[in-house]
C-alpha cells in the first residue's frame, strides 16, 4: 500500500535563501518606496525601489564604483565610501522628488556601525526622511576615514595604497572634498 505524502513546495527564491518573503510583505505593507542597500565584496549597491504588482521598478541607482566620478580614489568599499555612495544616491532621491523611503537589507545582518549603516546616514544626511535610531550609525570619526589614517601610520598594511600612490592619512581630506562635490 502506498503513501502519499502531502506537503507544499516553497517558493525558489525562498528555497535558495534569497528572500524573506514575511518581511517583504511587511515592508510592501507600509506603502512607502524602499532604500534598498546590498553590500558586495567590492561595493556597496544604492537602489530605491518602488513596488508594482507586476513587479518591483527601480527608481534610481547608485554604486560606490560611481564615487571615481567625483574624485575618491580610495577603496569603493570602505565605511567612507559607503557613506558618501548613500549621500551622493540621496542627493539624486531629493532632485527627482523622492523625500521619504523606508530602509530595506533584506537578509543582510544589520550590524550597528557597519557599512550598511554608514550608508543610510548618507542618504539621511542628504535630506531623505528614512525611520531610523541614532545610535546604529558610526561614529563621524569612521564616516570620514580618520580611523582608516591612524591605522596607516601604526600599520604597514595599506601598501596597496601606497602602491597606488595614495597616502591613506589623506583620506579625511578626500572625504571632505568629495563631500563638498555632491552637496555642490
Amino acid at each position: 500500500m502506498a503513501r502519499n505524502a502531502i506537503y507544499t513546495v516553497q517558493y525558489r527564491r525562498k528555497r535558495e535563501g534569497k528572500t524573506n518573503y514575511k518581511k517583504r510583505l511587511e515592508l510592501l505593507k507600509s506603502g512607502q518606496n524602499r532604500l534598498v542597500i546590498r553590500r558586495s565584496n567590492t561595493s556597496i549597491t544604492i537602489q530605491f525601489v518602488q513596488y508594482v504588482p507586476d513587479g518591483d521598478k527601480v527608481l534610481m541607482t547608485f554604486n560606490s564604483n560611481q564615487l571615481e566620478s567625483f574624485g575618491w580614489k580610495y577603496s569603493k568599499k570602505s565605511l567612507p565610501a559607503a557613506y558618501l555612495a548613500g549621500l551622493a544616491a540621496g542627493k539624486q532621491m531629493i532632485d527627482a522628488g523622492h523625500t521619504q523611503a523606508i530602509l530595506d537589507l533584506g537578509l543582510q545582518t544589520p550590524l550597528k556601525g557597519s557599512k550598511l549603516y554608514s550608508a543610510l546616514k548618507g542618504v539621511i544626511d542628504a535630506g531623505v526622511s528614512i525611520p531610523s535610531s541614532d545610535h546604529v550609525f558610526p561614529s563621524e570619526e569612521r564616516l570620514t576615514g580618520q580611523h582608516i589614517a591612524q591605522y596607516s601610520d601604526l600599520a604597514s598594511s595599506a601598501s596597496a595604497y601606497k602602491k597606488a600612490g595614495l597616502n591613506p592619512a589623506d583620506i579625511p581630506k578626500a572625504v571632505q572634498a568629495v563631500k563638498e562635490k555632491i552637496q555642490n
